[in-house]
C-alpha cells in the first residue's frame, strides 16, 4: 500500500514535470504578435508572445483609459469633471486620482493635476508668442492646488470629485500614458502572457525578454535642442525584464524670447515655467503611471530635489540628465539602476 502510494506520487511528479515543459515548450513556439496605432495623441507600441492576435481587446482596454482619463474625449470622465457635471467617477478615474494626489502631497506640489489653467495660458502664449501678464498668472493660480480638490463617497465605492472652486480643471496627461501601459499590462498577464513590452508615448512597461530572448532593450534619448524631433540619439539604454519606465524632458519642448529659453514645463507651484540645469528625468518604478508622474515632478523640481525624494523612496530610481556649470551634458543615476544600464 504505501509502495504504491509512493508510485502514484511519482507519477504524478512526472506528469507535472513532463505537462510544464510542453507548456514551456508551446510558449517558446508561440509568436511574438505586434501592434501600432494612435491612442492620447500619441503613437503606442505593442509587442507580446502569444499564440492569439488580442488586438481587439487592448484597442477596448486602451479605449476604457481614453473615457475615463482623455480630456480630449468630450465623453469621458475627467471632461465631466472639469464641465462640473454630476458624474460619479469610475475605478479608473479613482487609481489615477488618488496616486495623482499621493505623489503630489510627496514633491509638495510639484506634480499637481489642478495646474491645466497654467498650462493653458503659457501653452496659448508659446503658441502666440504672446506670455501671460503677471496679474493673470496669479489670478490663475488661485485656480491650482492639489488640496483643492477631493474626492467624496457617494455610496459604498462610489465617488464623486468636489473642487473648491467651479473653474478649476484636471488634466491628468502627465499620468495617463503609464497607466495605459499599466492597464494594456495588466490585460496582457491576465491572458497569461509572461514575454511583453508596452510602449505609449516614450513610457514603457516591459516583462520577460523579446523575439531574441533576451532582455528588452529600451534606449534613453540624448537631450538635445532638437524641438521637431528630427534627429535622435541615445545617451543610454536600459536592459528591463520586469520594469515600468517613464522620461519627461523640457530638451523637445522650448521656447525662445528675448534671448532666453523658456522649458514648457510649468512649475504649479509659481504659475511660472521652471528654470533650472535639469534636461530630462528617466524613471523607473513598479508601476509606469507611478513612473510617469514623478518623472513630470523631477521636471519641475531638479537634480537635487529629484534626488532628496529618490533618496527616501528604494522603489524608485531615476537617471536624470542635465547641464553642468560649463553647460556640458553630464548624468546621475540611482545606484539601483546601474545593472540595467548599458553605457
Amino acid at each position: 500500500m504505501f509502495n504504491r502510494k509512493l508510485i502514484l506520487q511519482a507519477l504524478f511528479l512526472c506528469f507535472l514535470i513532463v505537462g510544464s515543459i510542453v507548456i514551456i515548450q508551446q510558449q517558446r513556439k508561440a509568436p511574438y504578435q505586434h501592434h501600432k496605432g494612435m491612442v492620447f495623441g500619441t503613437s503606442y507600441s505593442i509587442i507580446y508572445q502569444h499564440s492569439s492576435n488580442l488586438q481587439t481587446q487592448i484597442q477596448r482596454c486602451l479605449q476604457d483609459v481614453d473615457d475615463a482619463l482623455s480630456p480630449f474625449n468630450p465623453h469621458s470622465v475627467i471632461t465631466q469633471v472639469n464641465n462640473n457635471q454630476p458624474v460619479q467617477v469610475n475605478d479608473m478615474f479613482v487609481d489615477v486620482f488618488e496616486m495623482a494626489q499621493s505623489v503630489a502631497s510627496d514633491t509638495h506640489g510639484a506634480f499637481d493635476i489642478t495646474v491645466a489653467p497654467l498650462v493653458n495660458a503659457w501653452g496659448f502664449g508659446f503658441k502666440h508668442n504672446r506670455f501671460p501678464e503677471p496679474a493673470v498668472v496669479d489670478s490663475l493660480r488661485q485656480l491650482v492646488g492639489y488640496d483643492k480638490v477631493k474626492l467624496t463617497p457617494q455610496g459604498i465605492g462610489k465617488y464623486k470629485v468636489e473642487k473648491g472652486d467651479a473653474r478649476m480643471m484636471l488634466d491628468c496627461s502627465a499620468i495617463a500614458k503609464g497607466y495605459g501601459c499599466d492597464a494594456v499590462a495588466r490585460l496582457l498577464r491576465k491572458e497569461g502572457i509572461t514575454n511583453f513590452m508596452v510602449e505609449i508615448g516614450g513610457e514603457v512597461v516591459a516583462q520577460g525578454h523579446n523575439e531574441k530572448q533576451q532582455a528588452w532593450r529600451i534606449g534613453v534619448s540624448k537631450p538635445i535642442d532638437d524641438s521637431l524631433a528630427v534627429h535622435t540619439e541615445l545617451q543610454t539604454v536600459l536592459h528591463m525584464t520586469h520594469h515600468a519606465m517613464a522620461t519627461s524632458g523640457n530638451y523637445r519642448n522650448f521656447y525662445y524670447k528675448d534671448g532666453k529659453k523658456y522649458a514648457h514645463t510649468i512649475d504649479p507651484r509659481t504659475g511660472y515655467p521652471v528654470q533650472h540645469s535639469l534636461l530630462s528625468a528617466t524613471v523607473v518604478a513598479k508601476s509606469c503611471a507611478l513612473a510617469d508622474a514623478y518623472a513630470t515632478a523631477f521636471m519641475v523640481m531638479g537634480v537635487d530635489s529629484a534626488r532628496q525624494i529618490l533618496q527616501r523612496h528604494s522603489n524608485l530610481s531615476a537617471f536624470l540628465i542635465y547641464a553642468d556649470k560649463e553647460g556640458k551634458l553630464a548624468t546621475w543615476h540611482s545606484p539601483q539602476l546601474g545593472q540595467l544600464l548599458k553605457e
